[in-house]
């Protein structure tokens, strides 16, 4: 049996950026903001104990990771997991957000955010990022921490048991998965700690 956070990495924009849309070929850190989201992070799991944390490569997770595992007595050592990386947004990547939605539009915006339909020109398997979950929750045990950007969380809905919730993982969220091998169930999603 396994107790999995799912965290998305904090702010790589703050107010007053232009927020623009950022995939796995754009490697930010996290803004001021973000990295406040990530020290709130760490004070909400101080009193959790992970075995296991496994994190995207990308300098945001990695600094969100690193955060939380630095409040951590005896932390596990992180697990660098290229398929936790952040989809590839195509034509997209980089550019601002008003930008995109008048590119693709507000529907298939709409269409991405609640039932993950790919918009055209952003390049993603979704079948191959599903079966990158299975592979990586099979035989998972203990508190398992994972890191990642919301791109690839919202494909863990379509495993996991789960009451109709938002795909969207918010920057500076989390969810809860507990199950083994290929039950799951999402016993909390979007969750996002207050500020200190």
């Amino acid at each position: 049996m396994a107790r999995l956070y799912v965290v998305r990495h904090g702010n790589t924009f703050d107010h007053g950026d232009i927020v623009r849309r950022v995939g796995g070929r754009t490697d930010l850190p996290l803004s001021q903001s973000g990295q406040v989201q990530a020290r709130a992070l760490a004070k909400a799991f101080s009193s959790i104990r992970f075995d296991r944390a496994l994190v995207s490569p990308l300098r945001r997770t990695r600094m969100t990771a690193d955060a939380i595992l630095d409040a951590q007595t005896q932390p596990p050592k992180a697990e660098l997991t290229e398929s936790l990386i952040e989809i590839d947004y195509g034509p997209d990547e980089g550019e601002a957000e008003d930008k995109v939605v008048a590119r693709i539009g507000e529907d298939a915006l709409r269409a991405w955010d609640r039932d993950a339909i790919v918009p055209d020109g952003w390049i993603i398997d979704p079948q191959a990022v599903r079966n990158g979950w299975r592979t990586l929750l099979q035989d998972l045990k203990g508190t398992v921490l994972i890191v990642t950007s919301n791109g690839v969380a919202r494909f863990l809905l379509d495993i996991a048991d789960h009451d109709g919730v938002d795909r969207k993982l918010k920057t500076g969220a989390y969810g809860v998965l507990e199950g083994e091998n290929e039950t799951w169930r999402i016993t909390d999603w979007n969750v996002r700690p207050s500020r200190l």
